[in-house]
């Protein structure tokens, strides 16, 4: 039953992936149907991390009321409609509005299957299992450039990866018993969080070493949300590559996250998180100053790779090193807040640089992600720090 729950997940997070990388490979043909300048991307994008953010917030107790299968396939539901609904969106009105029940499904999946997999199953599925989201995100922009490449258009994308999400919804209900009987085993580490729970967030923030973790969270989605969003309309606006090639283009990032998420889950066990974290880090900062080359166009998808390389093990190794930093009897509730400020970073920077990229230039673009990229360096050290200064005094 577990393995085979533990398959459902997986495709689970190929679905989640899905929608993720359409409208910034698909932007540059909807910005021109819809006739809106070219920061309205950042306006959705931003509608979907709120709905993201909302649905995480609340999803513990939502998920103790009707349980992980329930919710999971509700949010799937959710997020089908939504992408159905953008293939035959009249108006860019439509998009904002579609684009709240999309961002509160994918919300609700994330939360759901990443505490399900980290109350039942090993630390490296942790790992190989947000490689699997990445499978679904290099799989989207590849399924929209096909579509804009031939006689169709960016409709027919969003319609496909809906029925997609359809096909999955039916498989999730089919399972349902199955979640149910898993919940039980649950409940004993649910028990240890529920005590946590009730440390107010102002107490939480004291401690030594938070404060730059959740700056270090909301950096490392900012730039993975930047990226993905504005790196075709890039290409496209700034460098003159076509809107199919660079779609192709784009979907390289995601190929990167999810074969540097694969490799990662055998390198954890040689090197540590903070290691990993630093490598990432350092791939990203190769990427980002691939960019700005002037040998020519073919180091552009060369430079997404190496961003995605980059970005593979930080996430997840940033969250398997909660328990370490702030301790176990913590790690639950601190979760919860890392992901929030994750999620705020995702919502509130993609838009800041639409803004840039329409009243001042969109070949800021690499600029903009270095920025971030150093003052997640900053944060991410500034952490570890205070983390041994923390544990050398206990130890005295």
């Amino acid at each position: 039953m577990m393995t085979l729950l533990l398959i459902i997940i997986y495709v689970s997070f190929i679905s989640l992936g899905l929608p993720d990388s359409l409208l910034g490979s698909a932007w540059p043909a909807m910005q021109h149907d819809f006739a809106v300048p070219v920061s309205y991307a950042g306006i959705v994008s931003m509608i979907i991390a709120g709905g993201t953010i909302v649905s995480s917030f609340f999803s513990d107790s939502v998920i103790r009321k009707w349980g992980t299968g329930f919710v999971t396939t509700i949010s799937v539901l959710m997020t089908a409609v939504a992408l159905l609904g953008f293939g035959i969106a009249p108006s860019f009105i439509w998009l904002c509005v579609l684009a709240i029940p999309l961002g509160l499904g994918a919300g609700s999946v994330d939360a759901a299957l990443n505490n399900f997999v980290a109350l039942h199953y090993k630390a490296k599925h942790m790992n190989w299992l947000h490689s699997f989201w990445g499978i679904g995100a290099t799989a989207g922009p590849a399924i929209m450039s096909m579509y804009l490449i031939g006689d169709s258009n960016w409709n027919m994308g969003y319609l496909t990866i809906g029925f997609i999400q359809i096909s999955l919804v039916v498989i999730l209900i089919l399972t349902i018993p199955l979640w149910r009987r898993a919940t039980p085993a649950a409940a004993a580490p649910g028990e240890e969080g529920s005590a946590v729970a009730i440390m107010k967030r102002s107490d939480m923030l004291k401690i030594k070493g938070m404060k730059p973790a959740l700056i270090a969270f909301f950096t490392y989605c900012a730039l993975e949300a930047t990226a993905g969003l504005w790196g075709s309309s890039f290409l496209v606006i700034h460098r003159g590559i076509s809107a199919e090639t660079a779609a192709k283009w784009i979907s390289l990032f995601y190929l990167g996250i999810t074969l540097g998420r694969i490799a990662s889950g055998f390198m954890t066990t040689k090197l540590n998180n903070v290691t990993m974290i630093r490598l990432g880090l350092g791939g990203i900062a190769v990427g980002v100053l691939s960019l700005l080359l002037p040998i020519g166009d073919f180091v552009f998808p060369i430079g997404l790779l190496l961003i995605g390389l980059g970005c593979a093990p930080i996430y997840p190794s940033m969250l398997h090193q909660t328990p370490h930093n702030f301790g176990k009897e913590l790690s639950q509730s601190v979760m919860g807040v890392q992901m929030a400020s994750a999620y705020v970073g995702a919502t509130l920077m993609p838009p800041l640089f639409g803004l840039i990229a329409e009243h001042v230039n969109i070949a800021w673009f690499p600029y903009f992600l270095m920025a971030i990229l150093l003052l997640m360096i900053f944060m991410s050290e500034k952490t570890n720090r205070a983390v041994a200064e923390r544990l050398h005094a206990k130890l005295t």
